[in-house]
């Protein structure tokens, strides 16, 4: 599954395709809300730095999450 954490409106201005989106402030307070232990994720934000940052912290509390580099930036680039 690949997250946007991103705003909502940043989100509908556009994202990667089949990308669902969970801003970052409600995955910190709330992952067992939306992220399940047993499942694979893949997050980004607009450059990647955030949500390197938010990986870190869910695989610290068991999750299988890792971050897409260059985030929403460099995906527009290869696009």
């Amino acid at each position: 599954m690949i997250i946007d954490i991103r705003s909502r409106e940043e989100y509908n201005k556009g994202h990667i395709e089949k990308a669902i989106c969970i801003p970052f402030q409600e995955l910190v307070l709330y992952p067992k809300k939306y992220l399940n232990k047993d499942n694979s994720y893949k997050l980004y934000c607009n450059s990647g730095k955030k949500s390197k940052r938010l990986v870190e912290y869910l695989k610290g509390l068991g999750y299988k999450a890792t971050n897409i580099e260059g985030g929403y930036l460099e995906y527009l680039l290869r696009k």
